[in-house]
């Protein structure tokens, strides 16, 4: 039963629709109502489902606590690469590396609205959204409402792969994964550590490592992640989890907790725009970093930059990526579409010559010309260089 129901047909009108509740919709809604300036907006909230389940983990860096930094699950200030014998720990500060369950912060942003009589609710599909006369006609099937601003981040995975098929002037990548949350019958992990990279699994032609983050000294996150242009089955993924704990864990019994699985677009491709009153956000709003596939963070990023622009009655932009660290991005990509490079090779060589804080900074936009160009140093000058003239090309 949607929230407020009972007096949704008596408001038909909204200062602001949230079309899709999904992490970019809910973090704008929690932001908006922790504003003085905005918290008494009249807002509709439309997704096909608000029975979320723990669908996804989301890991960042952050400086000091965060918006949701209660909501915060585990944290590490270690994180290692590993690369045949390859190995290097490095200590993240002054960033803290966090992880935050997706059903703990659906639960927490949407109990945390119900608590407000000008927050409704519709589990409802978007049909249709349409500017007329400065405002936002949306439809749904058996439904309609006007909303002054509409923020969308409807983008579903079918269409993405519609869209991961046309012949696009950028690269177009996914970052795919399979989870497997694990636990042993005796202490196995150094929970104090994040191993962010471990490329010693097969590369199946393309850039893969697993990901593993223990929670505990005998639970931990185990992700077999891949950057390419065709995903997997999921009994592949499954192998190679179990493969990869076979050799680092062998004759030791483990159960699985839970399990997800997941793509993310890795591209410079540009979904959607914001048409009139109509602003996108999230994925669809191209906040997800195309290099890596990081979304959180970005999503947090552009979430405050709309509300400030809200809350002092400016113009809304949604971009969120500097049109410089976005041409570095699109150079990265490019290596990585025409395997100008191993992805392995790039990734170890990035975290060899650079302090991890000179990385997180560089991979939060946040980083300085300067390291910038110690990051960019890191890789051969006849890679580099050519693949950044050949976007430039292609983007004049």
């Amino acid at each position: 039963m949607p929230v407020n129901a009972e007096t949704f047909e008596q408001q038909a009108s909204y200062d602001i629709i949230i079309a899709g509740a999904g992490c970019a919709g809910l973090s704008l809604l929690y932001s908006i109502l922790n504003n003085p300036k905005l918290k008494d907006t009249q807002i509709l909230v439309l997704d096909k489902s608000l029975q979320k389940s723990n669908d996804r983990t989301w890991c960042f860096w952050e400086q000091g606590k965060g918006v949701f930094e209660n909501l915060v699950c585990k944290h590490w200030e270690h994180i290692s690469v590993h690369k045949n014998s390859f190995a290097t720990t490095l200590s993240t500060a002054p960033f803290v590396y966090k992880m935050i369950q997706g059903e703990d912060f659906y639960n927490f942003v949407i109990s945390f609205a119900k608590n407000f009589p000008n927050v409704h609710w519709r589990e409802v599909t978007v049909l249709t959204m349409e500017n007329q006369d400065g405002k936002v006609l949306v439809e749904w099937d058996g439904g309609k409402a006007i909303g002054n601003k509409v923020f969308s981040s409807v983008l579903s995975q079918e269409k993405l792969f519609q869209i991961s098929k046309l012949k696009l002037s950028a690269p177009f990548l996914w970052q795919h994964f399979k989870g497997l949350l694990v636990e042993f019958d005796t202490p196995v992990f150094n929970e104090t550590e994040a191993r962010l990279m471990d490329f010693n699994v097969d590369q199946k032609n393309a850039t893969a490592f697993m990901y593993l983050l223990p929670l505990t000294n005998k639970k931990a996150l185990v992700e077999y992640t891949l950057f390419s242009k065709e995903l997997l089955s999921a009994s592949e993924y499954d192998i190679e989890i179990t493969t990869y704990l076979s050799k680092n864990y062998p004759n030791l019994q483990y159960q699985i907790v839970h399990e997800e699985i997941g793509a993310i677009p890795m591209t410079s491709h540009q979904f959607a725009k914001d048409q009139g009153n109509i602003f996108v956000i999230g994925t669809l709003g191209n906040a997800v970093k195309s290099s890596t596939g990081y979304a959180f963070h970005f999503i947090q990023e552009q979430v405050k930059q709309i509300v400030t622009q809200l809350g002092n009655g400016h113009a809304i932009q949604t971009s969120v990526h500097s049109s410089r660290h976005a041409f570095y991005d699109a150079v990265l990509l490019y290596i990585l579409d025409q395997n100008l490079m191993e992805g392995s090779e790039i990734f170890k060589s990035i975290f060899e010559k650079n302090k991890a804080a000179t990385i997180f900074k560089f991979l939060s936009n946040t980083s300085s010309i300067w390291e910038d160009i110690k990051i960019m140093r890191s890789l051969p000058t006849s890679i580099f260089l050519p693949a950044a003239i050949k976007v430039l090309l292609r983007r004049a």
